[in-house]
């Protein structure tokens, strides 16, 4: 039996059985606030220094009191330090969650000891490792608009890992009750975003591309970390606006995700994406690549 394991920063270690947030808690009633998703594995918390630069900037852009940095590092330790006894070997989903507080008596930006802060560690579930060993077929959602959006309108967030994801889980049930395991979003001009929870990557040969982070989407932490290793290894990374048609025409596409790392898409919309040859031959490098950047990052 798998221990789930929860932190609050303030308090120390909770039991995950028991109530931990306040009924009007900000990020109940508005989504107010940041989290984090990262893997745990063999005893660490894998890419934890580009996750913890996100969420310190998400916080600034949300204007949350500023985190107490070394609070949370030493609850991430004290919290795959538990898991790691606790459950040995067994991969651990980590998710950081850090709110504005209650609403009661909501916390200014001098006051992050009125917040909420939680470091939770539970098991992946087995879809992780069935989309890696068997991909993922998509279908291409309009996010309804254009890649300029998040520069002409900031105050909407745009690029931050905010805990407002109604529409992204919406998106996800669509996608599912229309036969798809997952989304890519398109832009309303016509480019290629994101997925709801992962980074697209693209690969012809030995080049990887991913789509630029002005174009308004969240900076992918996993992608960042493969593209850091591919660079050193000799790959061409680059970001650069991608169409449907690119992914249509590529060697292969990938959802590159913090838990799943990389997994390689089967099939767009109606669309079966086979790929051979030296296709798969780099494919395979590549998902070696993802994995080793990721889990030693």
């Amino acid at each position: 039996m798998v221990t789930t394991v929860l932190f609050d920063v303030h308090r120390g270690r909770c039991d995950p059985q028991r109530p931990q947030v306040y009924a009007d808690d900000l990020s109940v009633v508005r989504g107010d606030g940041v989290f984090e998703t990262l893997l745990v594995r063999h005893g660490e918390a894998c890419n934890l220094a580009r996750h913890l630069a996100r969420f310190q900037a998400g916080s600034v852009r949300m204007e949350l009191p500023r985190p107490v940095m070394a609070a949370w590092d030493e609850t991430i330790n004290a919290a795959v330090a538990a898991w790691t006894l606790a459950n040995g070997d067994i991969d651990g989903l980590m998710r950081l969650v850090y709110t504005r507080g209650r609403e009661a008596g909501p916390a200014g930006l001098d006051a992050p000891d009125r917040t909420t802060a939680l470091v939770m560690i539970v098991a992946v579930g087995p879809g992780a490792a069935r989309a890696r060993a068997d991909g993922v077929e998509v279908c291409l959602l309009d996010r309804g608009y254009a890649v300029d959006f998040a520069a002409r309108a900031p105050w909407q967030l745009i690029g931050v890992k905010t805990l407002s994801y109604a529409a992204n889980m919406a998106a996800l049930r669509h996608a599912a009750a229309n036969g798809f395991h997952d989304v890519v979003y398109t832009s309303s001009d016509g480019q290629v975003l994101e997925g709801p929870r992962s980074s697209v990557v693209v690969l012809r040969g030995r080049t990887m591309r991913t789509p630029p982070a002005e174009s308004g989407i969240l900076p992918g932490t996993t992608v960042a970390a493969i593209f850091a290793l591919g660079r050193r290894e000799g790959w061409e990374c680059a970001d650069g606006p991608l169409t449907p048609d690119d992914l249509r025409s590529a060697d292969s596409v990938w959802l590159c995700s913090s838990v799943t790392i990389a997994a390689r898409i089967t099939r767009i919309d109606d669309a079966v994406v086979s790929f051979d040859g030296s296709a798969r031959l780099h494919a395979v490098q590549f998902a070696e690549l993802a994995a080793r950047a990721v889990v030693g990052a």
